[in-house]
């Protein structure tokens, strides 16, 4: 394969792999001469193994059509990307400190609101918040922390720089497929784990656990946590069920709870009622409580918002912690970390215009052609428009659009995302776009995953990595080229 890679080009890309045709960047030498070494087709038989491992280990995701719920294979790329420990040593510290800065700011939000007070966040931001809770007013969750496990979406520009594209605090997704992306790519390059360090990413579960424990309002006895899922036909099942099992915790949906008379919260088994004490929630706040929010909801638990705000169950994430989901919130991070940290951002935000502005919200409607456009609070990649890639009908629905609720809208330039080689539809080596998915958890300490998940555009010049949209990932691996 040494002729195909020598022919690989990322253009003006920074890529994730390759300096130049002929160069591999230091922590990917190693893979790129093994890589090299192999046969064409047997760098195709093993991206069809990989598949094939994907169809027998069930690997899945759901995507929701027209036509009804599409369960589909996980798309996966067997080309890792590979990012050096020195680097990722810093981005992890910079992910630390931007969750830290975030849970204060929830928790100064429904209590004392000292930011608003003090000018740095303009107070109808929250007036129009579409995840603030009322219901969340006052309550002090342990440590303070409202946020316990977030996903971080990072990109890197053309400088080679990572920067945060944004932050996902309500139900974040992903990181089972970083744990199976590691499990598949051992099966099918064993030989490689013996020839690169690479940092093992398998203790997840048990720092998950360790962290829900930690939360739990009986110190003395050891905690009952379960994981509540909507249920089998939600786009996550996967991950739901993964994650139970691996922490060798109960996968429970709402009719398998009760709230007694105590405000205490209770699972049904078949010896009786059983005691929970920590819930790691994968439903909308909304979904929550039927009691509290929607009055029709079946995925919750009925009495459940009495029972967290008596200290008699946690749950991670606390309910209201999507306040700080919000892509206008996003933009006020770096203010944040110097308001309750005192502290410059170890990693800079993606350069973001506030269409609330009058002055950025001309020149956002002047340049649609040029910028990305987000609304709010919409995920997986729906509701965007990327300009360069537009109709001139898609920027005037647009236009209209922010016109109308200003609020709701923000932007930002369009980057020149990285790319990292990738097996094509023509057994060829493509440049694709990546991001990267990180996960942070934090209560009375934090932990960063050993690199994430890295999702990546599998059609040529796409900027859209997520799956439900047609992307794909890749196994992140991080290397440490001190060692050799």
């Amino acid at each position: 394969m040494k002729e195909t890679w020598n022919k690989y080009q990322s253009d003006k890309f920074y890529d994730e792999l390759i300096s130049s045709p002929t160069r591999a960047r230091k922590p990917a030498q190693k893979l790129v001469s093994y890589l090299k070494s192999l046969e064409e087709s047997d760098l195709n038989s093993r991206q069809q193994a990989a598949e094939a491992t994907i169809r027998e280990m069930g690997v899945s995701f759901t995507v929701y059509t027209e036509e009804g719920s599409i369960d589909r294979a996980w798309p996966f790329d067997i080309i890792p990307r590979v990012i050096s420990k020195r680097q990722w040593e810093k981005t992890s510290a910079g992910l630390i400190q931007r969750l830290q800065a975030l849970n204060l700011f929830i928790d100064d939000l429904y209590h004392d609101q000292k930011i608003i007070k003090d000018g740095v966040i303009p107070k109808f931001v929250f007036d129009q918040s579409k995840n603030y809770r009322k219901e969340c007013e006052g309550i002090s969750p342990p440590f303070g922390v409202w946020a316990h496990i977030c996903g971080t979406d990072l990109v890197r520009d053309a400088d080679g720089e990572f920067y945060v594209l944004e932050d996902n605090l309500r139900v974040p997704s992903g990181v089972s497929y970083m744990l199976e992306n590691r499990s598949i790519m051992k099966r099918i390059f064993p030989e490689i784990f013996e020839k690169v360090d690479i940092a093992p990413v398998n203790d997840y579960p048990d720092k998950l656990l360790e962290t829900l424990s930690s939360l739990s309002p009986r110190k003395n006895k050891e905690p009952c946590v379960v994981v509540l899922t909507p249920g089998i036909f939600n786009s996550a099942y996967f991950e739901h069920a993964f994650l139970a099992q691996r922490m060798g915790a109960e996968l429970v949906e709402g009719s398998d709870l009760i709230v007694q008379s105590d405000n205490c919260v209770y699972m049904k088994t078949i010896a009786g009622l059983k005691r929970v004490d920590v819930m790691y929630r994968r439903i909308d706040d909304e979904f929550l409580d039927p009691e509290v929010f929607n009055k029709h909801s079946t995925l919750g638990v009925a009495g459940l918002m009495r029972a967290w705000r008596d200290g008699n169950i946690a749950m991670a994430n606390a309910p209201g912690a999507g306040v700080a989901d919000d892509k206008v919130i996003y933009a006020f991070v770096p203010k944040m970390i110097k308001y309750y940290l005192d502290q410059d951002p170890l990693i800079p935000n993606v350069e973001t215009y506030l269409c609330y502005d009058d002055a950025q919200r001309s020149f956002v409607l002047e340049n649609l052609d040029k910028l990305v456009v987000k609304p709010a609070n919409e995920s997986g990649g729906y509701g965007i428009l990327i300009g360069p890639h537009s109709t001139k009908k898609e920027r005037e629905t647009f236009a209209q659009l922010i016109k109308k609720n200003p609020r709701n809208y923000i932007a930002q330039p369009t980057l020149a995302l990285s790319t990292a080689p990738t097996i094509t539809g023509n057994n060829e080596l493509g440049a694709r776009h990546v991001d990267l998915r990180p996960f942070i958890l934090q209560s009375n300490s934090s932990f960063v995953t050993t690199g994430g998940l890295t999702r990546v555009a599998m059609k040529e010049g796409s900027l859209v990595v997520n799956s439900s949209q047609g992307g794909g990932s890749k196994d992140t691996w991080i290397v440490d080229t001190e060692r050799g």
